[in-house]
């Protein structure tokens, strides 16, 4: 699953994806999980989109603190419409769109972690599919605005099938290899703002041609 990536700067969000800024500026690079980075979501009474900065690391509803014990910076597609932490969000279609310049896997076929970075063949950055909450603290009044990125069953594709650390226990064309979710920019009003089947049917893994992925320079 996808731990850390790099994002855009605020400029390079709006010039792209045409949204409006946020009350806060924000100067960011790499993101790491529980960390603050943007995420694009749509206006709830209007048809533009808007820029918000967010935890990396979605609070649930239930949470008694918005620093949570267990990790929420990724959500498996498949769980999602009955796992307690990301439920409500995928219910109630509050779906985000996390921009990316590239995000780093790790690859295990040498025997030890070598972190591969992944960027578009195109050139310009990742939209990745996410959920997003907003969750207020009950003692302060404090606002939290948090996000997770979503992740799909990646064993057939035959790049991303190669990352993350083999188990065992498990066949090899049975592994549960994951991989993040892409939304072009012609399908981005159907993520954020679709019905539930139409945001399904973008659930898929980047088609290869459009990925541009190698050992990371160090």
């Amino acid at each position: 699953m996808c731990n850390r990536y790099v994002a855009p700067s605020e400029g390079d969000i709006e010039r792209f994806w045409q949204v409006s800024r946020g009350p806060q500026p924000f100067d960011l690079r790499e993101v790491f999980p529980r960390a603050p980075g943007p995420f694009i979501r749509a206006l709830p009474t209007a048809p533009e989109s808007e820029l918000v900065v967010g935890q990396w690391g979605l609070i649930p509803w239930f949470a008694k603190k918005a620093r949570l014990s267990y990790s929420t910076n990724n959500a498996r597609f498949e769980e999602i419409a009955h796992k307690a932490s990301f439920k409500q969000s995928w219910q109630s279609g509050q779906r985000c769109i996390v921009p990316a310049w590239s995000f780093d896997e790790p690859c295990w076929e040498s025997g030890h972690n070598v972190w591969w970075r992944f960027r578009r063949a195109d050139g310009t950055p990742w939209g990745l599919a996410g959920l997003w909450n907003t969750w207020i603290d009950k003692t302060t009044g404090e606002v939290h605005e948090s996000y997770t990125v979503l992740t799909i069953n990646a064993d057939q594709h035959p790049l991303m099938r190669r990352m993350h650390k083999p188990d065992p226990k498990l066949p090899p064309d049975a592994q549960d290899k994951r991989s993040v979710v892409a939304i072009e920019l012609s399908d981005c009003d159907s993520w954020l703002r679709g019905d539930r089947q139409s945001a399904i049917r973008l659930m898929r893994p980047p088609p290869l041609e459009l990925i541009d992925a190698g050992p990371e320079q160090t």
